[in-house]
């Protein structure tokens, strides 16, 4: 535990004031080997009430932690009026390991939501459902993938300190492209197809008409899970341009039938591979050494942060079958493009299918990501 004087609360304002919210992780973080810094002008973005969709539907706040002049912690708190279950949340969290740091920021944040009328707080998100989220409570020696998080081990227990308890886990699975699938699982994906059942990559001649075909499919293979948040036509719109920056067009898969969508699997090349040591910046030099290592040395690894299935064919044989295909598409595709490994990424930890098809293609659950809640009343 750190030792000091007053901690102060600096709501952030300013431009400057900004840029240390977004670079205080890295400094807390830089003897950490797995740490990637996220890029800064991305966590800009993010955090802009003007450019994020997501401030269409909500509000928030951002603060600061000083002691002794310097910055020691930071936090967020902000509330989606969209969400049926009027509970608050808490994201952006950093700090030193010091109770009396985190008991001030969790304070803030809580006051925050109180004057609100809000009477509990749950997270951290980052700030949404579809951003990331989660304190990282197993898997530290491995670096997070893409849109994922990474904190120091310390984090979960002094979130349960200051009375938080664990809401829900939410596990990431990685498997290695080159390993041979189970006998059962070839001897699926072995069959002939269904009739009027087709698996195909993304046509990047209807680009915007397939972003739209994964924002349907999402709508409707999320609703009623935990949690859920519809994708708004304004965040399908910026899905669109953040996944033209990232995409190969032979990790996008839609399953078909009679000519419908009904499926469709997410595979991004991991972006946190290619900018491990940029420290978060672009700046001079590296948007050129990004560039090559996304166009031309290529990346090993990729993430899928989506995949779903159209509820009305989640049951039965298409059911049983078809999240097979599209993860054996990508696993395919992505060992001849050279992606050694894949992570599938968040999976609930009481989401039993979803885990049954992610361990049965040899799918290991090697990181798990926990959210915290607590009651304000």
């Amino acid at each position: 535990m750190a030792d000091g004087g007053p901690i102060e609360i600096v709501p952030v304002r300013s431009a400057g004031e900004l840029s240390r919210f977004i670079a205080l992780p890295d400094r807390l973080c830089r003897d950490d080997p797995a740490y990637i810094a996220p890029l800064h002008h991305e966590q800009r973005e993010l955090l802009s009430r003007r450019r994020n969709p997501y401030f269409v539907h909500a509000e928030a706040q951002y603060w600061l932690a000083r002691r002794d002049g310097r910055d020691v912690g930071r936090i967020s708190a902000q509330l989606d009026r969209r969400l049926a279950d009027p509970v608050g949340h808490f994201g952006m969290l950093a700090a030193e390991d010091d109770a009396a740091v985190f008991a001030a920021l969790l304070g803030t944040a809580e006051a925050w939501h109180r004057a609100r009328g809000i009477s509990r707080l749950s997270g951290p998100y980052n700030l949404s459902m579809n951003d990331a989220l989660g304190v990282l409570v197993r898997g530290f020696d491995t670096p997070p993938m893409l849109l994922m998080g990474h904190d120091p081990p310390y984090v979960g227990a002094r979130l349960e300190e200051q009375g938080y308890a664990r809401e829900k886990d939410l596990l990431a699975y990685r498997y290695d492209t080159a390993s041979e699938l189970p006998a059962a699982v070839r001897h699926l994906l072995g069959r002939p197809l269904p009739t009027g059942l087709v698996v195909r990559p993304l046509d990047l001649k209807r680009y915007r008409q397939e972003v739209q075909n994964v924002s349907d499919l999402f709508n409707d293979a999320w609703a009623g899970n935990w949690g859920f948040v519809p994708l708004s036509a304004v965040e399908t719109d910026q899905l669109a341009r953040q996944l033209r920056m990232l995409l190969h067009q032979r990790l996008i898969w839609f399953a078909e039938f009679n000519g419908q969508p009904i499926g469709f699997i997410v595979a991004l090349p991991n972006l946190n591979e290619a900018i491990r040591d940029l420290g978060g910046r672009l700046l001079p030099l590296g948007w050129v050494r990004l560039l090559w290592r996304l166009k031309v040395a290529g990346v090993h690894s990729a993430r899928v942060p989506l995949m779903g299935l159209r509820r009305s064919f989640s049951r039965g044989l298409l059911g049983a079958l078809v999240p097979f295909l599209l993860i054996d598409a990508v696993r395919r595709e992505g060992l001849r493009l050279g992606v050694r490994s894949v992570e599938l990424s968040w999976i609930l930890e009481d989401n039993e299918p979803m885990r049954r098809i992610n361990e049965a293609v040899g799918g290991v659950a090697y990181k798990t990501y926990r959210l915290y809640t607590r009651n304000l009343a």
